[in-house]
């Protein structure tokens, strides 16, 4: 009998969720921490670092530990997972077993900078399983099965999209547009439409008030800054603004879909006409991603149920696999490494 607590992390760009078998989703929170310069000491993180973006003095930065949906600052990341887990579990005499999905575009390097930072926030195993794979399991998708299934998986700093078949991902393509360039957009459209500069939690807000399905707002006030002025002015934005402002974001992702497509087999393709599209992650919610990637590949797409939460459930329901997943992480490895010996023979010929 394992005492070992196992938990599933789902480390994204803009926030991490931890699932347990138990109690399900336990924690979500923003991938954000704080850090005093002069004493190297964590000073907030999650909820309460993300109040601090743009608003701390000098010696007290808040920072984004990943970036693209890969770790870019590794010592913040493993003080967040350290908190992250201590907030899950409590204190434990024996360390947790992690698994923690990571996109589906993440290199070796990339991997295994997560599952150092894993054990050294305290964890005694990491094992890995790719984005889509999670999200289309979490989804109630028949990862096994010898039909095909699509999955798009938009987060915050990466759009996952892949084919899926016989438990493996047949092809597949991680986008760096995803919920973060919606807000990029948003503060772009503001500035040279209104010549008015707001920050990146006030295009938050416009996002999820007026550029979400779950909001019925039509119409959305935010306050910034004017250009010519300096001075603090208010803006009016409608949905016919918002429309503008992420249609290139809507379509980059929808030509990446087309482009996953074109690379799928045919017998494949001619299962996604009856299966369709899933769309899972935050960005799922985004007014008019739907009808943007149905209207170009011409095939049905539905939105996840709970599509924030599909990947960390998908994750969490890989638990009863971990000791399959070792072996399969195992198997990469050594395939890895036996290309890059064949590459050095090659190479000394």
């Amino acid at each position: 009998m394992n005492i070992r607590k196992r938990i599933a992390i789902d480390l994204g760009t803009t926030s991490v969720l931890v699932y347990s078998r138990v109690h399900g989703v336990i924690l979500n929170e923003p991938s954000v921490v704080a850090v005093n310069t002069f004493t190297d000491e964590v000073v907030a993180v999650g909820e309460k670092a993300k109040e601090m973006l743009g608003r701390t003095p000098g010696h007290i930065v808040a920072v984004r530990p990943l970036e693209d949906g890969v770790i870019t600052n590794y010592e913040a990341t493993e003080k967040m997972l350290k908190y992250f887990i201590k907030e899950s579990i409590g204190t434990t005499l024996f360390r947790p077993d992690l698994i923690i999905c990571v996109p589906s575009g993440a290199n070796q390097v990339q991997m295994r900078a997560v599952k150092q930072a894993g054990i050294k926030a305290g964890a005694n195993e990491v094992h890995l399983i790719e984005e889509p794979l999670a999200a289309a399991i979490g989804c109630g998708i028949e990862i096994g099965d010898a039909r095909g299934s699509m999955i798009i998986d938009i987060g915050g700093g990466t759009s996952d999209i892949a084919v899926i078949a016989k438990g493996g991902i047949v092809t597949s393509a991680s986008l760096r547009t995803a919920g973060d360039q919606a807000d990029k957009d948003i503060i772009d459209y503001i500035r040279s439409t209104r010549n008015v500069i707001i920050g990146e939690k006030t295009a938050e807000k416009v996002k999820k008030n007026l550029g979400s399905i779950e909001s019925d707002l039509t119409e959305f006030i935010v306050k910034g800054r004017n250009i010519s002025t300096g001075l603090p002015e208010e803006v009016s934005l409608n949905l016919d603004d918002i429309d503008k402002a992420l249609d290139n974001m809507l379509t980059e992702i929808a030509n990446g879909a087309k482009q996953v497509l074109s690379t799928t087999p045919p017998e494949l393709v001619s299962d996604l006409y009856e299966s369709g599209v899933t769309l899972t992650g935050g960005g799922a919610l985004i007014r008019g991603m739907k009808e943007k990637i149905q209207g170009l590949i011409k095939i049905p797409v539905n939105i996840a149920y709970d599509p924030i939460s599909s990947v960390v459930k998908g994750t969490g329901k890989s638990l009863n696999w971990i000791n399959k997943l070792a072996v399969a992480e195992d198997s990469k490895l050594e395939l890895s490494r036996r290309i890059m010996e064949n590459k050095e023979k090659l190479r000394r010929r």
